[in-house]
């Protein structure tokens, strides 16, 4: 069902970008005195940890916690899980340690992780400490930084799916990382979990809609292509890019969840957060103002990504049908994790208005697939 373009709610190139950094939100500040004891002893001689220490919050993210330390002159960044009772598998600290000990050596847009922390008497659960990388995350506003440079939106589009078709094309094996997960079964495992998360938070009034969903995913599920590594979780803001060069990507976010498995479920999840101006979609979307930015439309997104992988993407609808569900039950954990006082975030009380839109447009998805069977 087509719908009317809508105009955008923010000018990407006029208004402000929200700010990378901001002082610690009420209810998450760690132990830092423990921190801070508990990092000088065990990286104060290898990275020279001087000076004083302060703390800022890292406040886009709605899940994980993220925190910039610093000591002295040196940026250090925190990861750890939020606080609450967590979803079965999620927020694995110890699994994006392990990929980020391992993975700057082969792929540079990885940054490296110095240590992990799994005693819980620090900082109350597992935590790891990273490299701060520095330059410009896009969320639904051109940074003013790169706003002078020409046809911006099209170039960092284009950079984020190369990179992906790159990160795609490692081996494991040579990266130390084979052990990762298991790919036998991944995407049949991966729609079965999702459905365990969903029945656990599960808003009665959308359940009939997001079980018809799962009931036709399964129905439809393509054959994995090729094994390879899997973030999960890439899209426009979990990525960084050079100010001064929106061709070149130079950092992923977020790898707590990365595995070994179908490589199209990584552009699925980039398809499913993608504009197209012409969708009139708006009320899906996160960052409301990607759509006007000029970045690429979806098809070429695939386009662009079978280009740099050689990988068949005419079945990419059902992957991003299987990414827009599984962000509705995402956003639906956040907004459950709300309700019962695990989070503070104010963002997380209507966070979940999303979830009819979400399940609508997965539905519309596996509607114009071969296989995907029209909806009842």
């Amino acid at each position: 069902m087509s719908r009317p373009p809508q105009p955008p709610l923010v000018d990407p190139f006029q208004d402000d970008a929200p700010p990378e950094l901001a002082a610690v939100r009420s209810g998450e500040d760690l132990d830092w005195s423990r921190v801070e004891a508990w990092l000088r002893d065990r990286l104060g001689a290898s990275l020279a940890l001087e000076g004083d220490f302060e703390v800022m919050q890292f406040p886009n993210g709605a899940a994980n916690l993220t925190y910039q330390l610093r000591f002295g002159d040196l940026e250090l960044v925190l990861r750890r899980p939020p606080f609450g009772t967590l979803a079965p598998g999620a927020h694995d600290m110890k699994r994006e340690y392990k990929v980020l000990s391992r993975l700057w050596r082969h792929f540079d847009r990885a940054p490296r992780a110095f240590a992990l922390c799994d005693d819980a008497e620090v900082a109350g659960a597992d935590f790891f400490v990273m490299e701060r990388r520095r330059g410009e995350v896009v969320r639904g506003v051109i940074p003013a930084s790169m706003r002078h440079l020409e046809a911006v939106g099209q170039r960092i589009g284009a950079a984020l799916v190369r990179a992906m078709g790159e990160f795609h094309g490692l081996d494991p094996a040579a990266c130390g990382l084979a052990d990762l997960g298991r790919p036998g079964g991944f995407v049949e495992r991966q729609v079965a979990g999702w459905k365990k998360r969903w029945d656990l938070v599960a808003d009665p009034k959308h359940d009939a809609a997001m079980s018809a969903v799962h009931d036709r995913l399964v129905r439809a599920m393509p054959a994995p292509q090729r094994v390879s590594f899997v973030h999960n979780d890439l899209k426009l803001d979990n990525c960084m890019f050079a100010p001064d060069d929106p061709d070149r990507v130079i950092a992923f976010f977020d790898w707590d969840m990365t595995t070994l498995g179908d490589p199209l479920v990584d552009l699925g999840t980039l398809l499913g957060y993608w504009p197209d101006r012409a969708d009139g979609a708006l009320e899906r979307q996160s960052h409301p103002g990607m759509e006007a930015m000029g970045l690429p439309d979806r098809a070429e997104v695939s386009s662009i990504y079978a280009e740099a992988t050689g990988l068949d993407v005419s079945q990419s609808g059902w992957y991003e049908a299987f990414a827009l569900w599984k962000t509705a039950t995402v956003v639906q954990q956040l907004h459950h994790r709300w309700l019962v006082g695990d989070s503070s975030d104010p963002r997380m009380e209507t966070i979940a208005a999303r979830v009819p839109a979400l399940a609508a447009t997965a539905a519309e998805r596996l509607d114009a697939i071969r296989g995907g069977g029209p909806s009842s």
